[in-house]
């Protein structure tokens, strides 16, 4: 994979050549009509879902903090609380969200946030070569290797994801 950056220029892309990660933009045309932004990805881009990972924001004990997990599946809040070693989580507001991260939803990207947050990005990333994760704004992804996402987002690795 090459670093890719002429053809969409967002925060996360910036933040991926700084660090000289390895990148692939993957980019379709979003549906507006379309609320599931992670199926819709996949679909689009031919790749299984379980490769394709939102990015979802809780709060935990009160701060705000990423899981990354992948679209087949949804975010244990639960287990996310555990692995930053707090004991409650529940789903961030989504007006909150974007303003912390200065993303919308459905494109928000772990990379690259307006306020670096802490970050858990589900251990069954390590089941694939790459993964995509969005480039920050709908209709974009971008591929990476899950240690690369790692370095990108100082994030911890658990078992954060379960089956919907």
């Amino acid at each position: 994979m090459g670093k890719k950056r002429a053809a969409a220029s967002t925060p996360a892309t910036i933040a991926l050549g700084k660090a000289g990660i390895p990148f692939e933009v993957r980019a379709y045309e979003h549906d507006p009509g379309v609320s599931d932004f992670g199926g819709e990805a996949a679909a689009a881009l031919g790749v299984v879902p379980e490769r394709v990972f939102k990015t979802l924001l809780a709060e935990v004990d009160g701060a705000l903090a990423v899981g990354i997990v992948p679209v087949s599946g949804r975010l244990d809040l639960k287990a996310l609380a555990a692995a930053l070693g707090g004991r409650r989580a529940v789903m961030a507001d989504p007006v909150l969200a974007e303003r912390k991260t200065g993303y919308v939803v459905g494109g928000i990207s772990p990379i690259g946030q307006r306020t670096r947050l802490r970050t858990v990005l589900d251990e069954s990333a390590r089941d694939h070569g790459t993964v995509l994760v969005s480039g920050g704004r709908r209709g974009l992804d971008l591929e990476l290797a899950p240690d690369d996402l790692v370095r990108a987002t100082g994030a911890v690795v658990a078992s954060i994801g379960r089956a919907a």
